[in-house]
Formats: C-alpha cells, sequence, structure tokens
C-alpha cells in the first residue's frame, strides 16, 4: 500500500516568545515492511533543521527559532510503501515462554526489559501478567492472550488519561486510548521476559472501516520472539501491524518517541492544534486535482 501522511502541528502564543530549541520524530523508518519514497519537514517561522539518529536509530530533527514570534508551526509530509508482514505462527517454532528469560543476554533486548518512564515491572504487573497468560506455552500465545485482555477488559475513552499517565494508573482505570493501551501491554508483557518496546506512527482508516486511533499520531508496540525477530502488535484495535501502519520511531515507551518537544522563554499561555491525514497514494493525488478544479471532495 502507498499512503501520504501529513501531520501539521501549530502553537499560538499570546505574547511573543523566543529562544525556541526544539527536536521532532516525524521521519518514517525503511524497515522490512516499510519503504520510504519521501519526507519533507517545514517550519515556520523558517528554521534549518538539523538531522541525526538517536540511541534507537530514530530519525531526530533539532531546530531553533530564536527571534521574538507568536506561533510556530511544524509540518511533516511523507509518502511510504508498506506491506504486511506473515504471521509468525506459520513461520517457524516459537520458544516456549520459559526459555524467554535468555533475551536479557541479548544486547538489543535488554532495554526493553527493564522498568521505563511510564511502564512498570512489578509484583502487581507479574499478577495480571500470570493470570491472563495462564495455560500459554509458548510466548506467542502469550502476546496474544494480552492483546485480547486489553482489548476486551480496556475501554477506548479519550481524555480520561494524558501523555504522561503511567501504565499503573491505566491498569486501574481500564480505560484510555492507544498510548495507554501499548504502554500496559509492554509492562505485562516484559514481566513474562518478552522483549517489548513502544512504537510511534501512523494509521490509515478505509472509508468503511472503524480502527480506533486512526487520523491522529497512533501507537502500538513490537514484541521480540527469538529466530523471528520484531513482531509488531497494535492492542487498540487487537491486530497484528500491517500494510495500514506507517512506523515512526521506536523506544522503551512514550518518554522516548515524542513527535514534538522543546523549550523556549516567554509567556506559558499557549494553545495547541494538531492535523493529522493518512491517504492512499491514489486518494490523495485525487483530492489535488480535485482541489485544483475548485471541486470539494468529501472523505
Amino acid at each position: 500500500m502507498k499512503l501520504h501522511v501529513l501531520h501539521r502541528t501549530h502553537f499560538s502564543y499570546r505574547l511573543p516568545v523566543r529562544d525556541s530549541l526544539n527536536e521532532v520524530r516525524l521521519q518514517p523508518v525503511d524497515t522490512a515492511g516499510q519503504k520510504v519514497e519521501s519526507f519533507t519537514l517545514k517550519i515556520a517561522p523558517y528554521a534549518q533543521p538539523k538531522h541525526q539518529l538517536d540511541f534507537y536509530h530514530n530519525h531526530v530533527h533539532r531546530f531553533d527559532v530564536l527571534a521574538p514570534h507568536n506561533a510556530l508551526e511544524v509540518e511533516a509530509s511523507s509518502v511510504v510503501h508498506t506491506s504486511t508482514p506473515p504471521d509468525p505462527a506459520t513461520c517457524g517454532p516459537i520458544v516456549s515462554l520459559n526459555s524467554m528469560a535468555k533475551c536479557l543476554d541479548l544486547a538489543d533486548c535488554y532495554d526493553f526489559l527493564q522498568p521505563s518512564t511510564y511502564v512498570a515491572v512489578d509484583v502487581d504487573t507479574a499478577k495480571v501478567a500470570t493470570e491472563v497468560t495462564a495455560g500459554c506455552v509458548n510466548a506467542w500465545s502469550a502476546v496474544i492472550a494480552i492483546k485480547r485482555f486489553i482489548h476486551d477488559a480496556f475501554r477506548y475513552q479519550p481524555a480520561v488519561t494524558n501523555v504522561h499517565t503511567k501504565m499503573s494508573e491505566v491498569l486501574r482505570l481500564r480505560q484510555g486510548v492507544c498510548q495507554d493501551f501499548s504502554h500496559v501491554m509492554i509492562g505485562l508483557c516484559r514481566t513474562l521476559r518478552i522483549p517489548a518496546r513502544y512504537v510511534s506512527g501512523y494509521l490509515y482508516n478505509g472509508p468503511a472501516d472503524q480502527l480506533k486511533g486512526a487520523q491522529a499520531s497512533h501507537a502500538w508496540l513490537e514484541v521480540f520472539l527469538p529466530g523471528h525477530g520484531w513482531i509488531g502488535v497494535d492492542p487498540t484495535n487487537r491486530l497484528r501491524t500491517g500494510e495500514r501502519h506507517v512506523k515512526i520511531a521506536t523506544g522503551r515507551d512514550y518518554a522516548d518517541v515524542s513527535p514534538i518537544r522543546g523549550t523556549y522563554r516567554g509567556t506559558g499561555e499557549r494553545t495547541l492544534r494538531v492535523d493529522v491525514l493518512v491517504t492512499r497514494q491514489d486518494e490523495a493525488i485525487t483530492q489535488q486535482q480535485s482541489q485544483s478544479q475548485g471541486i470539494a471532495v468529501t472523505p
């Protein structure tokens, strides 16, 4: 599938601010199931971003706006080719849950088995994980059981949590959004010694579908299975990730991959607006052609 992603963030300040120092993680990554055709980043007031890779090999752009300004807008536009990976259940044997403890010896997995800013690995989490996966023999069946538990027992409810809500609170509330459900599943997996990492990105929602988290920044996780590598799981929609998912960045939890972060000098009174649009590339072309001819297109 060829997808076009437009992500626009607009800050407005009541009084002029200055010395705005920012970093963004908005550029999709190239993976086995995803190839990036193009990426552009526009900043207003104009700033020249500097690109680098962070510790987890995510694309990071840093930029400064030092002069006084009343607004800041960051617009990222991407075209990405995506595909659905094969089901791990059909791609060879999967190790037992008891064997997953060996992943602690793998450098690429160690960070994703530890507690992190928003994810607890404690006795309470372990108790829930053990109950949910009772009877599961291998690691993938345990992952499926946890995914089913979150989808069935938790309610998708915006505005009851925020970006700083920790998984322990979500586990108590049993409601939240995609970020919260991903944190909970990561914590439950880690207590079972299944390496799990947070993924930020987007989700394409077709005109007849009702997937949660579409047309906004989306979040899911990846689990590591020896012999299979990292496998994407979307607990919000009870899915394995596939051609509808556009991957931006990975980390221990949201703290490692927030799309935009920064500091500035000036008033604390500001407003924020975020617009995200994910379309199939042929749909994007049709919209552009129609708009250039003065024709309104209804999604």
